[in-house]
């Protein structure tokens, strides 16, 4: 294994080992915990995503810092997934790795991203239905509750190209922070391995199906006339999803399989 001189860092070809081997485990899990974790994953997206309405709801921001501030408090989810440890469907796409090194069949593959999609959607909107009647959203004058349902407008409103492009770049960007998250050796490298990118993708207005699970929802129990559970099932939370994938297992995983596992020697042989 190559090492990176004066760091106590994972070097980038140990990552790829790890995450073949975290991906069989995940492969592995019991039913209920797939679930409880996957549960678990939707709801701390969702917190993080609570977190970033409270500052896009103040107006009196710049653009500039009202994104990046956003990013920033929004990468608790993220954060909270790595360390406390949930399954989160975004990242999980890196398992492609394991699967692609036959490592896993595809079976065990899709049995992981399924579930764990669904109880991700059962965690994020469920904490939105609490948030919803908690009175969060009348906070600041009910700017929260008016941000949170012009930011579900705006997401059905985006075409099915461009949700479609904005889900590939956001979870190039979601993956690439679980993968400076491998490279960590303490709860602080793993911290600060995820803040940028989250914050980047953020920043940048793409698009994560997890965090639109929360998102979209909240603004249905708001009351939000101009949304609808069809609308966003299909016009946006279809096409962000298979971005997402798109990004996350086609140009992440796969990426990193070629450069670092295709030709890896086999420690069974």
């Amino acid at each position: 294994m190559t090492e990176i001189y004066g760091s106590d860092a994972y070097a980038p070809d140990q990552i790829a080992e790890r995450v073949e081997t975290v991906g069989v485990q995940k492969a592995n899990l019991p039913l209920l915990k797939l679930i409880a974790l996957g549960v678990l994953a939707g709801g701390f997206i969702g917190l993080g995503a609570m977190f970033f309405l409270i500052v896009a709801s103040d107006p009196s921001l710049s653009f500039a810092v009202q994104r990046v501030l956003g990013g920033l408090v929004f990468s608790l989810g993220l954060i909270l997934v790595v360390v406390a440890g949930a399954e989160l469907f975004t990242g999980n796409n890196l398992m492609v790795m394991a699967w692609v090194s036959r490592k896993i069949p595809l079976s065990r593959l899709l049995r992981n991203l399924t579930i764990v999609y669904f109880a991700n959607f059962f965690g994020a909107a469920g904490l939105a239905l609490l948030v919803a009647y908690s009175g969060h959203l009348e906070m600041n004058e009910g700017g929260i509750g008016q941000t949170a349902s012009a930011l579900a407008v705006s997401k059905l409103s985006l075409s099915f190209p461009d949700a479609f492009l904005k889900g590939i770049i956001c979870n190039i960007l979601v993956c690439l922070a679980v993968w400076l998250a491998m490279a960590g050796r303490s709860v602080v490298d793993r911290i600060v391995g995820v803040i940028f990118p989250v914050t980047a993708f953020v920043a940048g207005g793409f698009e994560h199906c997890i965090a639109n699970q929360y998102f979209v929802p909240l603004a249905i129990f708001y009351g939000s006339d101009e949304v609808t559970w069809a609308s966003f099932l299909l016009n946006n939370l279809l096409p962000v999803t298979l971005g997402n994938l798109a990004g996350g297992a086609g140009m992440v995983g796969l990426v990193y399989w070629i450069i670092y596992r295709r030709e890896a020697p086999d420690p069974q042989e």
